[in-house]
């Protein structure tokens, strides 16, 4: 007979009740009387630094007899759907690996130093509990998933192709080197992230002239974005301006935000989509000029069945958005990213020859960067002492668990 008993409060959940709360996660396994406690599931990257992730393994010594209890950091890049394992289709490479042992302790391996988090939790679970903290490490990419058909929106499951993804995985064992087996384990999925930087850049700007056959003068194109930095649902205001000198007659404008994806490792795939396009009916007559703001807004809700579109890292019950730029430091290695994600404005002028002569382009690129702006200090700080109270109450393992599923054997 196995037991398998599942404890999580969702983040979102936590927020609702509290809006200063650090939510509390915990998976544990009833067969194994293990637990992994960690106080939040999305660290953030500070360009110069990443969130530690700190948390507490709650174990039982009789159970273990004279194995050992580690708990380990994995960040991997996978690249093909599950069900294609058995055939050996999928590619998986962990692109970093820390691993710690718990029980028996090891002095070199104990934390220095405790948070708060990890104070409360070792005097609630008792002294069968043992903290864990990892760094992760600066070079490593933000969680990312990439779907590569219509309708694909899992972290977790057979129909996911491609990600970038953090897990936290505490497991009984004699040694290192013995397979582990998922009876013996418990997996958690958390996220890297980063924010907006406070201090952007000038907003872009780009232009082109172009020159027709029979006009003695050219058509010049500038358009220029507001800011560098654009958050995920804002609107981006793109302002054309036009002079044009020529015999030709502007018919269309074109304004279009493209997503370009490439995965860098295993497979150099590259895939770029149209997330927002724009076509205004805008006539500019020969010899006038002419300027305009325009506004488009990429979203993910107008981009659902797109194959190829790059989405932030998700948890298995949240709704997620396109996919943030990925931020390059210099000297940083691409190929250890895995996925990397790009976004463009692209600007075209469809513009009539006259007659039957068909319409001719004329088109500049800017670069944009799509990120989450940074939240306010107070949401990512402690509730007070009895919201956690409560918190911890509610994860502890009951004795007579009420939400059980149960395998025969």
């Amino acid at each position: 007979m196995q037991c398998l008993l599942l404890h999580t409060k969702h983040p979102q959940q936590c927020r609702a009740q509290h809006p200063l709360t650090r939510c509390v996660v915990s998976l544990c396994h009833g067969l194994l009387q293990l637990s992994i406690y960690l106080g939040k599931r999305d660290f953030v990257d500070h360009v110069e630094s990443v969130d530690a992730v700190d948390g507490v393994c709650l174990i039982d010594p009789e159970y273990l007899k004279d194995r050992k209890v580690y708990v380990t950091l994995t960040c991997a890049f996978r690249y093909g759907r599950d069900d294609l394992d058995v055939i050996g289709l999928t590619f998986r490479k962990d692109l970093y690996v820390l691993t710690t042992q718990i029980f028996p302790p090891v002095p070199e391996q104990v934390p220095k130093t405790l948070t708060s988090l990890q104070e409360k939790l070792l005097k609630k679970l008792g002294e069968n509990a043992y903290p864990f903290t990892f760094e992760i490490a600066t070079n490593l990419p933000c969680s990312v998933t990439l779907h590569l058909s219509p309708g694909c929106f899992f972290l977790m499951g057979k129909r996911l192709e491609g990600m970038d993804n953090f897990e936290v995985k505490g497991f009984c064992a004699e040694n290192l080197e013995e397979k582990i087996h998922k009876r013996n384990s418990v997996r958690l999925v958390i996220r890297k992230i980063q924010f907006a930087p406070m201090k952007t850049g000038p907003g872009p700007k780009s232009e082109t002239t172009r020159q027709f056959m029979m006009s003695d003068k050219p058509l010049h194109l500038e358009a220029t974005l507001e800011k560098e930095i654009f958050y995920h649902g804002e609107p981006i205001n793109v302002t054309v301006n036009i002079n044009n000198t020529t015999n030709k007659i502007v018919k269309k404008i074109k304004i279009a935000v493209d997503q370009v994806t490439d995965v860098v490792l295993y497979s150099l795939d590259k895939y770029s989509k149209t997330v927002c396009m724009e076509e205004i009916n805008e006539n500019v007559a020969a010899n006038s000029t002419f300027s305009k703001t325009y506004s488009v807004t990429p979203t993910l809700s107008a981009n659902r069945e797109k194959r190829g579109l790059a989405l932030d890292g998700k948890l298995k019950h949240e709704d997620t958005n396109l996919a943030s730029t990925t931020i390059l430091r210099p000297g940083m290695d691409k190929e250890v990213l895995g996925i990397l994600v790009s976004y463009k404005v692209k600007v075209n002028l469809v513009v009539s020859r006259g007659g039957a002569s068909p319409s001719s382009d004329v088109g500049v690129e800017l670069p944009v960067i799509l990120m989450h702006p940074k939240p306010v200090d107070a949401m990512c700080c402690s509730g007070p002492d009895s919201v956690l109270e409560e918190q911890l109450r509610s994860l502890l393992p009951p004795p007579h668990p009420q939400l059980t599923v149960q395998k025969s054997t």
